[in-house]
């Protein structure tokens, strides 16, 4: 709990250049509200961070004062994490700027945006940061845990691509993190989350793509998901790099299940078809709706189906292979689904994301080539239970198939038990980096790596 008086909190509003807000200013339950409807938490204080001299007097102030301390850059993650109940949340909302050098390929962004806005502008020179599959994350939660998305097969994950980020340690100290300066907290922060420090703002390294892409989706019955999802497994391997597909089971307009093949070819439009030929031939599709179009559309393809507010929990790990029992699996607990909103991924990990050897950075997801993802998502609070419970026993009946590892970003509520799963062969290093640079732990309200 909190040591402090209402005299800690006018010295504090009077130092921030952002809006300081609490329970008794007009705009906290706002203020408050994450992605996740599911997530209902009241923290003491918020502070609408404006740079990073904010970000530094709120980090001293919640040590001061024996503040439980949480970050909220996107606020997008399911688990959270970036509200904390009675603590201090540094919002960083408000730090924004995209500066684009098309001459270099690089990119620096503020720790405030979201991939939405990220991608208009490096698309104005035909450029792309790998970045995930909804325009409304933000850049710090995807890139600090790893970054899975359209681009990896061409590209690599999110933090191959990431060449400094700039923080604000546990102690106060603002410091840069790159191959040069502070190499292993470069290392520690591609992949460990937020644990090491408030990340405020990073610089990229920018790639060729689009504007225009060849990307969409098929969708097949759903008494054809076996057949689909085998021919599917038995050509995956020789997909071209450029070609990522995400095998997916939702729910059509009129709330029938289908498979729907989520694919996006990031190279040559002019090479495309060529390209997606073998997804065309899994099987008979009633919907074809794979074509070029811009990337910037189809990053936000999806985000009508995620609108903030819905509540939602994750449940998820990754698999060496699809075997036929698991198939069965996913075609009973996926027709038993309480709600329509809800589906089922299997993200396809290959090429560059694949070939960066599991120790080179924090994120070691790299040998195993299936993401599978459980999103249930409701409407109505009182749905909650039903829902979070089908998404426990889906879990249940797909864990003989996982491999034993879990991506940090897809980690929900109560996971905290799995956070070695996260981090495999890293863990251990992680944990000595830890107690190097937050041994006190104040970097918690996260997917917490415990100090050595």
């Amino acid at each position: 709990m909190a040591n402090m008086d209402g005299t800690a909190v006018a010295s504090l509003r009077a130092e921030l250049r952002g809006q300081l807000v609490t329970r008794r200013d007009p705009g906290y339950d706002g203020s408050r509200r994450l992605w996740n409807g599911r997530i209902d938490r009241y923290p003491a204080i918020i502070a609408r961070c404006s740079d990073v001299a904010d970000i530094v007097a709120c980090v001293r102030f919640a040590r001061e004062h024996a503040m439980e301390f949480a970050v909220r850059s996107g606020g997008h993650a399911v688990a959270g994490t970036a509200m904390s109940n009675g603590g201090f949340v540094a919002d960083l909302s408000d730090i924004k700027g995209i500066r684009v050098d098309p001459g270099s390929r690089r990119a620096w962004i503020g720790a405030g945006e979201r991939w939405g806005a990220v991608d208009r502008a490096t698309q104005a020179y035909g450029l792309a940061v790998p970045c995930g599959t909804d325009s409304e994350v933000g850049v710090a939660g995807l890139t600090l845990g790893g970054g899975n998305g359209w681009l990896m097969g061409a590209f690599g994950a999110t933090v191959d691509s990431l060449l400094s980020v700039e923080l604000v340690l546990a102690n106060g100290e603002i410091v840069t993190a790159s191959s040069s300066n502070n190499p292993d907290l470069f290392w520690a922060v591609r992949g460990g989350g937020g644990n090491f420090g408030v990340a405020t703002k990073f610089e990229f390294a920018l790639h060729p793509v689009g504007p225009t892409v060849m990307a969409g989706a098929l969708l097949y019955p759903f008494g054809t998901t076996k057949a689909v999802l085998q021919a599917f497994r038995d050509t995956a391997s020789m997909l071209p790099d450029p070609l990522t597909v995400y095998p997916c089971l939702i729910f059509d307009e009129k709330g029938a299940p289908v498979l729907c093949m989520a694919a996006c070819y990031a190279g040559p439009v002019e090479d495309a078809q060529a390209a997606v030929a073998s997804l065309r031939r899994l099987g008979s599709p009633c919907l074809d709706d794979l074509r070029p179009q811009p990337f910037v559309a189809w990053q936000s393809s999806m985000d009508a189906a995620r609108p903030a507010g819905r509540g939602c929990a994750i449940r998820s790990h990754f698999m060496a292979r699809i075997d036929d029992a698991l198939i069965d699996v996913l075609i009973e607990h996926f027709a038993r689904a309480p709600s329509r909103h809800s589906v089922i991924v299997l993200e396809h990990c290959h090429g560059a994301i694949a070939r960066v050897s599991p120790e080179a950075t924090a994120f070691a997801l790299r040998r195993n080539p299936y993401h599978f993802e459980i999103l249930a998502f409701w409407d109505d609070p009182a749905q909650a239970e039903e829902n979070i419970c089908w998404a426990d026993d889906f879990l249940a009946a797909t864990l003989p198939f996982s491999s034993g590892e879990v991506y940090v970003n897809s980690l929900d509520e109560a996971e905290a038990a799995r956070i070695r799963e996260a981090y495999g062969i890293n863990f251990d290093r992680l944990r000595a980096l830890k107690r190097k640079y937050d041994p006190q732990n104040f970097f918690h309200c996260n997917q917490n790596i415990p100090p050595a």
